[in-house]
C-alpha cells in the first residue's frame, strides 16, 4: 500500500470518510452557511450541564467550598416572598449565555429533576417572560439577598441553609 493510500485509509477510519469521498469524486467541499453550530446544545439537561454543572455539580450539590448553593433544595426559596424572583435574578443564572426561554426551561427542569422534594404543592413553573422581567431588575448584592431569605427561611421553618 502507498504512504498515500495509507494515509486515506487512516483518515477514513477516524470518521474523515465523507471528505475524502468528495475529494475522490472531484468535488469540493464547502461548508453551509446557515449549519448549526456543534457547540449549541439542545436539550435541557445539557444547557444544565454547560451553563450550571460546573459549580453546582451534576448532581446539583453544590459545595460549601466556594459557597455554591445545593440546587437540590432550591423549590424551598419558592416558598418566601422574593424567594421565586431571587432564584432567577441571581448573576449565575443571569450570565449564563442563556435566553429567557431556556433559563425558563433549565430551572424548572432543576427544581422538578434535581429538587423534586423542596417543591412546593402549588409551584408554577418558570416562563420566558417572567425571566424577561427578572433581567431587567438585576440584583444588586446578592449575599444581603440571600441572607434575607435565609434569615426569613429560619423565621418560618423552612428547611434552607
Amino acid at each position: 500500500m502507498t504512504r498515500l493510500r495509507g494515509f486515506a485509509l487512516a483518515l477514513l477510519l477516524a470518521g474523515g470518510g465523507s471528505v475524502l469521498q468528495a475529494q475522490s469524486l472531484g468535488r469540493q467541499v464547502v461548508p453551509r452557511a446557515q449549519a448549526e453550530s456543534v457547540a449549541v446544545t439542545t436539550s435541557v439537561r445539557s444547557q444544565y450541564v454547560v451553563h450550571c454543572a460546573g459549580c453546582h455539580g451534576l448532581d446539583g450539590a453544590g459545595s460549601r467550598i466556594g459557597n455554591v448553593p445545593d440546587m437540590r433544595q432550591l423549590g424551598h426559596f419558592l416558598r418566601l416572598p422574593g424567594g421565586r424572583e431571587f432564584v432567577i435574578r441571581v448573576p449565575g443564572v443571569m450570565g449564563s449565555g442563556l435566553n429567557d426561554r431556556q433559563v425558563a426551561d433549565v430551572t424548572n427542569w432543576v427544581l422538578t429533576t434535581l429538587a423534586p422534594a423542596s417543591l412546593p404543592a402549588d409551584h408554577v413553573p418558570y416562563d420566558a417572560a417572567e425571566v424577561q422581567r427578572a433581567r431587567s431588575n438585576p440584583l444588586v448584592d446578592v449575599a444581603a439577598a440571600r441572607a434575607g431569605l435565609l434569615e426569613e427561611a429560619r423565621r418560618r421553618g423552612v428547611p434552607l441553609d
